[in-house]
């Protein structure tokens, strides 16, 4: 190889590889910026395509630099010294840059579809369906393009190709080692697509789980969050739900019907408190109006019981309503009806009283 003279000083064979370099990536700078600017403007009243523009932005950056780097040092002579090497390794970063662009394009799709669906409305089954979906499929979708980018990175080294082309096959064969040796993981990934397709469970849905009332607040790649009553997280393996029976108290609709029991002497008359029922749940904010009953499902020796049935639009709604008329009825009837609440009767004979004989009162 010559050696290039400027000025009659003798340059380096790498001094117009690298100013060609610095060019393209000024040049490569420069059309990033412009094309940012241009996609903003355009898809500023799109969600999706702002979302992507915002979420690509600095990978794309970096993904264009990379590029401009290797049409260059493709173009340089074989015989600089690194070459190959710097080929190579500006390769890998391609990779992981484009894998990256490919993950934050990725999480763009899901954040927009998440904003076009909000959950923060009365009837949100829908929006509801929607993100559990976005998030359980997003996190397949990364997965799947983290695999393809290492497998890729992989194949790049001729003595580890063999490992890449096998964790490329894997991809298409998840299915099959799921129950064998990789079943705890890909037994999740799978329940999860399961649980994506299928909707069991889904954002925001209220489930009794080993009798533990609460929210599905997050579902994860490999487990769902519950957030309890009293702020507790239960942390539930993805294939549970897919194995194991739960309650699910929102899977068609938020609306829920209530119940509120109560104890009461055979004497207590039932129209009274059927109007005091009626009466709470008219001036309680809570109450939808599709039902308020109140009927006697139990009786012993000493007792019935009275069972109301009140309906709200939510379950957080309905156990407010259930204790204020829970409340109200044991309050009506303490202030009304004191010597109708259960009692123990008993009769307690003299040493020289005969016992009954089991006729009539009137009869003795």
């Amino acid at each position: 190889m010559t050696q290039t003279t400027l000025f009659g000083f003798g340059l380096p064979p790498w001094f117009y590889v690298v100013a060609a370099a610095l060019a393209v990536m000024l040049l490569a700078l420069a059309v990033h910026r412009a094309g940012a600017a241009v996609l903003r403007r355009v898809t500023r009243s799109r969600v999706i395509g702002r979302l992507l523009v915002n979420f690509t932005y600095q990978a794309s950056r970096y993904a264009l630099l990379l590029i401009a780097l290797q049409i260059v040092w493709s173009a340089a002579d074989d015989a600089l010294p690194g070459i190959r090497t710097l080929r190579h390794l500006t390769g890998l970063g391609l990779i992981a840059m484009l894998t990256w662009l490919a993950i934050r394009a990725s999480h763009a799709v899901s954040a927009a579809l998440i904003e076009l669906h909000p959950a923060n409305i009365d009837n949100n089954l829908d929006a509801r369906r929607v993100q559990t979906q976005t998030h359980v499929l997003g996190r397949c979708v990364n997965f799947v393009i983290v695999l393809i980018g290492v497998s890729a990175a992989l194949m790049t080294f001729p003595g580890v190709r063999q490992i890449g082309t096998s964790l490329l096959a894997s991809a298409g064969v998840a299915g099959l080692v799921a129950g064998i040796a990789a079943r705890p993981v890909l037994g999740n990934l799978i329940a999860g697509l399961q649980i994506a397709l299928t909707q069991p469970i889904r954002i925001d849905d209220v489930l009794i789980v080993q009798g533990e009332w609460g929210r599905v607040e997050e579902i994860t790649g490999t487990y769902v969050v519950v957030r309890l009553w009293d702020e507790r997280r239960l942390i539930v393996p993805l294939q549970w739900f897919i194995e194991n029976p739960f309650q699910n108290w929102t899977r068609t609709t938020s609306q829920i019907i209530g119940t509120v029991y109560l104890w009461v002497d055979y004497g207590m008359p039932l129209e009274p408190l059927r109007a005091e029922l009626k009466r709470l749940c008219q001036g309680a904010p809570e109450w939808d109006g599709r039902l308020s009953l109140l009927q006697v499902t139990d009786s012993n020796e000493r007792s019935m019981q009275l069972r109301a049935l009140v309906t709200a639009a939510d379950s957080g709604r309905n156990w407010d309503l259930r204790c204020k008329v829970r409340e109200g009825l044991v309050s009506f009837v303490r202030r009304h009806y004191p010597d109708y609440l259960p009692r123990v009767r008993a009769t307690l004979d003299g040493p020289d009283e005969p016992h009954g004989r089991g006729e009539p009162r009137d009869a003795q």
